[in-house]
């Protein structure tokens, strides 16, 4: 049976990292077991470098984020994002989260945030909760 291939956006990588008993980080678990495979971009893994040092749970600086994210490009498959011109995307910067899922061809993007999750009748994006639902387990 092959993996699900998945995009983890930035907030639940970030989220999953910093709090392993999440349902992100329930989501980074399995991956990290080999249950996923991961595909990101290097926009997704810049903002992981620069939003994980922002929280105070984590307990991570910036060279250790760095560190962190530039791990991932060993860990997954890191592609680069197509240009979509999707015009309901309502945040211009979500383009390339969005675009790495294009360019992947990955079964889902795993994301919380609202603004893409508009998308999922057209684009196959589910919340982490609803990726573990349907998935986890």
């Amino acid at each position: 049976m092959p993996l699900i291939t998945v995009v983890l956006d930035t907030n639940v990588l970030v989220s999953g990292i910093a709090y392993p008993a999440s349902t992100p980080g329930t989501v980074v678990g399995a991956w990290r077991a080999g249950r996923l495979e991961l595909v990101t971009s290097h926009y997704v893994l810049d903002e992981v470098a620069r939003v994980l040092p922002r929280l105070r749970h984590a307990s991570v600086n910036e060279a250790m984020a760095k560190d962190l994210a530039s791990s991932f490009l060993f860990l997954a498959r890191v592609v680069v994002p197509a240009d979509v011109n999707e015009p309901d995307l309502r945040d211009p910067a979500d383009a390339p989260v969005l675009g790495t899922l294009v360019a992947s061809g990955a079964d889902w993007l795993i994301t919380g945030d609202h603004d893409l999750l508009a998308l999922a009748g057209r684009y196959p994006i589910l919340t982490p909760a609803a990726f573990w639902e349907r998935f986890g387990g």
